[in-house]
């Protein structure tokens, strides 16, 4: 009873911690609203025609909600749906969708790196060692996405939604097949820089009611993959959940929990970095983020209690299918934009 009346206590001081930020965060769509209204045309929400202002945010907030519930129950970052979704269905600048996915990405991963860091699940060695490579990667993929649409224009955009229909695909198979990921994995090769940078650590499992000890290996390819993580989601603007995880996971041998609990930090890092290179050239509009921060927190709290009472596998099916759908939906775009051969869908 005594823990039980602690553990009430801790969500109540949780709850009242939040309560400013969400009413901070509130603040801000409501002059998002007033600002859509009041100063914005309908010429100017290209590839939203026929929606007034507040019809723009409100609609933004209710899917970034959607998309934030099903992103933490499947266990992927919110980006890997948002991006895909608009850039297969909406008409939008991609620049402008890519910069929002990568905020949508960034507050899918803040959301969880709090709780994470309280509860020693996120390895603070290997965030630091995973930053570097992530922001790097993140800032220099951002730099070419503007790149080339600033240099190829339409056909540009063109190649992006076919590179990006033939990624998801391969993400959507990754997930089909279901990995080799292991609980706790083990390695008995020693790993000696792994030595020099002391990266082993010790957390507590609940369902074991034990401490998990675990070493860090192949630290060298590692570090390399993640580079090339965070470039291909600075590139196309998806964060990267999907591939850090199996990067920490099945590359470096640390346990799966600890893997998924330090990857959202190294997302909300390397994402950071690399939205700067979009804000520089005018790509990120805020008031049209705003509702996406606000949707990705609230859906965030909502998915992480719904994920306690609902079977995430059928959820995980659920998402393989709109991957499917919508990586057919960028191909079939990507190749009539280059190619002008047009492709019909069902």
């Amino acid at each position: 009873m005594v823990k039980a009346k602690k553990n009430n206590v801790v969500t109540k001081m949780t709850w009242t911690k939040r309560l400013p930020e969400l009413q901070f965060l509130i603040l801000c769509t409501v002059c998002c609203y007033a600002f859509l209204e009041l100063f914005i045309t309908p010429s100017q929400l290209s590839g939203f025609s026929g929606l007034s202002g507040v019809d723009l945010i409100l609609l933004s907030f209710l899917l970034s909600v959607l998309v934030a519930i099903i992103s933490v129950i499947a266990g992927v970052g919110g980006g890997v749906i948002f991006t895909p979704l608009m850039l297969a269905f909406t008409s939008i600048d991609t620049l402008i969708i890519r910069s929002t996915g990568l905020v949508v990405a960034m507050f899918s991963g803040l959301v969880a790196t709090g709780p994470f860091m309280r509860k020693g699940l996120a390895d603070i060695k290997l965030v630091f060692l995973g930053s570097l490579p992530i922001l790097t990667g993140g800032f220099a993929g951002s730099v070419g996405a503007i790149y080339m649409a600033q240099s190829m224009g339409d056909t540009g955009d063109s190649l992006v939604r076919l590179l990006l229909g033939l990624l998801l695909m391969a993400i959507a198979t990754v997930f089909v097949l279901g990995g080799a990921s292991t609980e706790y994995p083990e390695h008995n090769d020693p790993s000696k820089l792994g030595r020099v940078l002391k990266l082993r650590h010790m957390y507590w499992e609940d369902s074991l009611q034990k401490p998990v000890k675990y070493k860090a290996h192949n630290i060298k390819t590692a570090i390399g993959l993640l580079f090339v993580v965070g470039f291909t989601g600075g590139f196309f603007g998806l964060g990267g959940g999907w591939a850090v995880v199996p990067v920490l996971n099945l590359v470096m041998s640390v346990p799966l929990k600890v893997s998924a609990a330090t990857s959202g930090v190294l997302l909300a890092m390397g994402n950071s970095a690399a939205i700067w290179p979009y804000i520089n050239v005018g790509a990120l509009i805020g008031v049209i983020a705003a509702p996406w921060m606000l949707g990705q927190i609230i859906g965030g709290i909502m998915g992480a209690h719904i994920l306690a009472s609902i079977k995430a596998a059928f959820v995980r099916k659920v998402l393989i299918v709109m991957l499917f759908a919508t990586s057919a939906k960028l191909t079939a775009r990507g190749i009539e934009g280059l190619f002008g051969i047009s492709v019909p869908l069902i």
